[in-house]
């Protein structure tokens, strides 16, 4: 029987697409990348989940499980729908990425592999990840402070009609209602607060989440990596930790989460060890690149004043 899959989740920018690359240095994993982003690429491709989504950080409960779990089923166990695929993806970009997660699934399943995914649009879901799926799931949360500097560097803003017309989420989560005050408001440093305060409280008390802090984690890579692997039952070997101590101590000043300008999150992107780590090449462009986790961590406040940092403090305390 193959053994739990693995979701890293967390809210975009909180290092889900490094926490990812690093677990699936050992090679026991094939690495996901975001099936429930809505944007395509990465998401919208049925081959890798053959479900509608509907909306950024889509709500799955058992009311509608009806709609998911079929289709997770088969992501979890790595089951490509080709024709699926080729049905609703034709351009070049969309077939050499078919051939590559096709080829990447067929081999998992040939070698016993497990699916990780790396979805930060799961982050509301995670609870239910874990219960329907059996996913052992690490949820990473970074700094507030950190995290909105890191959104207001990017221009990044979040849309809480997303959330509020999400019947179930709001039902199970009534929180959430406390956002209908900023729908429509310019204070992206407020919004993005709220959000992380809203997060947090519901991985908080979700069930069958390891909720594992970026910054503990940059700070001491292996450490944490060592303590992660455990976690998901997968062997901390001689060859993960060398390549982890390599891609972590890279040059500084890398992104942590989300994208690169220009750049899209879809296919895979570990190609081996190299000079830094890791190789990223071909179609994938994620996020993650070798750096080193601990200067990482020097300017993360960077892009916010004093007066936004203490009030970001003040509103996630």
């Amino acid at each position: 029987m193959r053994e739990a899959p693995v979701l890293v989740t967390g809210l975009p920018r909180s290092g889900t697409s490094w926490t990812g690359r690093m677990l699936a240095a050992g090679g026991d994993l094939v690495y996901v990348n975001e099936p429930l982003n809505p944007q395509h690429p990465p998401g919208r491709c049925p081959g890798v989940l053959r479900a509608t989504v509907t909306h950024r950080f889509q709500y799955i409960c058992d009311d509608n499980a009806a709609d998911w779990l079929p289709a997770f089923r088969d992501t979890v166990a790595l089951r490509y729908r080709w024709l699926s695929e080729l049905r609703a993806n034709r351009s070049p970009y969309d077939l050499a990425r078919l051939l590559r997660y096709g080829t990447a699934f067929a081999l998992g399943r040939l070698t016993g592999r497990r699916a990780l995914l790396d979805d930060p649009f799961a982050v509301l879901s995670a609870g239910w990840f874990a219960a329907a799926l059996g996913c052992r799931v690490i949820a990473l949360v970074r700094d507030p402070v950190s995290f909105v500097a890191s959104w207001q560097r990017l221009g990044w803003t979040v849309y809480f009609h997303e959330l509020l017309e999400q019947p179930f989420l709001v039902r199970d989560h009534p929180e959430l209602l406390e956002l209908r005050a900023l729908v429509g408001s310019q204070d992206r440093v407020a919004k993005a607060a709220a959000l992380w305060r809203a997060t947090r409280a519901i991985l908080d008390r979700a069930p069958g989440v390891r909720v594992t802090s970026y910054e503990s984690l940059a700070a001491d890579p292996l450490t944490g990596f060592r303590s992660l692997y455990a976690y998901a039952d997968l062997p901390w070997t001689p060859a993960a930790e060398h390549r982890i101590a390599r891609a972590c101590t890279g040059p500084s000043g890398a992104g942590t989460g989300g994208t690169r300008p220009g750049s899209s999150r879809a296919g895979f992107a570990w190609s081996g060890p190299s000079r830094t780590g890791f190789a990223w090449s071909g179609l994938s462009r994620t996020a993650y690149r070798p750096m080193d986790s601990r200067r990482a961590l020097d300017d993360a406040a960077r892009g916010l004043s004093p007066d936004d940092a203490a009030r970001v403090r003040a509103l996630t305390s």
